[in-house]
């Protein structure tokens, strides 16, 4: 209340404990649900951080592109999502007509945030119905990953082949998950991601997302759906052992995604 005159400049200020106070950031997503989107502060980013990196652009000779570094590097690794949905982007912007159902990448070296990546498009078969495209992805001219993707143009649907919608509720019967991404809501069935060694369950995690903005292109739907796809895979793979959770993951065990497969059974809307 009264500073000494070498640190006059505190008065009239209040200061906390930085290790006991938790600061949140909450947004409004829309007024039909009345329930505000609460993000730990500070945040990893915003969800327009993810379509920056996600959103990678042409340079050079056709089919190079380049993906950004990202300035936060406290864990210095690039998700397999992202890289799956940089190559997602990378493919719909060289056949813009053609949309991806579905693709597999392949992560043989880890990348880092701290430095871009270079996207590589080789269109294995360019057709008018169907197109496929292998993606590979280097840094450091090193090779981090490798994708198959395929693509169609759109027809009538005659036979609808889709799996059954799995009965898990509504999305707020859901608990949300907290990421620290602003712009974004994730929502876990029965809070299945989690660190809890002692919670087990079959190996799947079911999730509700949307964003609070959406992007122009209709490929850049797919890659925000796509690129967190791997948040979850090392937890749904130790959700049937008992005396392993997430929460070991990187700490106490080394873990990491081999592979993803990702299939697209409709247009999307995040």
């Amino acid at each position: 209340a009264e500073p000494f005159d070498e640190v006059a400049g505190i008065r009239d200020y209040v200061c906390f404990y930085q290790e006991r106070v938790r600061i949140e950031l909450v947004e409004q997503f829309d007024h039909d649900t009345g329930q505000p989107v609460v993000t730990r502060f500070p945040a990893w980013g915003d969800a327009a951080d993810l379509l920056e990196l996600v959103d990678v652009h042409p340079e050079g000779a056709r089919g190079h592109f380049v993906g950004p570094p990202y300035r936060d590097t406290t864990r210095n690794v690039v998700e397999g999502g992202q890289m799956l949905a940089q190559g997602l982007v990378a493919v719909s912007k060289m056949l813009p007509r053609q949309r991806v159902t579905s693709a597999s990448m392949y992560f043989p070296k880890a990348a880092a945030f701290d430095a871009p990546l270079d996207v590589d498009v080789d269109l294995l078969r360019e057709g008018r119905t169907f197109s496929t495209a292998e993606v590979r992805i280097s840094q450091d001219a090193k090779l981090r990953s490798v994708g198959l993707y395929f693509c169609d143009s759109g027809a009538p649907t005659i036979i609808d082949g889709q799996v059954a919608m799995p009965d898990v509720g509504g999305p707020l019967d859901a608990p949300p998950h907290d990421m620290r991404v602003t712009g974004r809501e994730l929502r876990i069935v029965a809070g299945d991601y989690r660190p809890d060694p002692d919670h087990v369950g079959p190996p799947e995690i079911n999730a509700w997302i949307r964003f609070k903005d959406a992007p122009a292109e209709p490929w850049l739907h797919a890659a925000l759906l796509a690129q967190p796809t791997t948040h979850w895979t090392i937890a749904a793979a130790m959700l049937p052992h008992p005396g392993f959770g997430e929460a070991m993951a990187h700490v106490s065990l080394s873990t990491g995604i081999m592979g993803v497969s990702i299939a697209f059974h409709d247009d999307i809307d995040v």
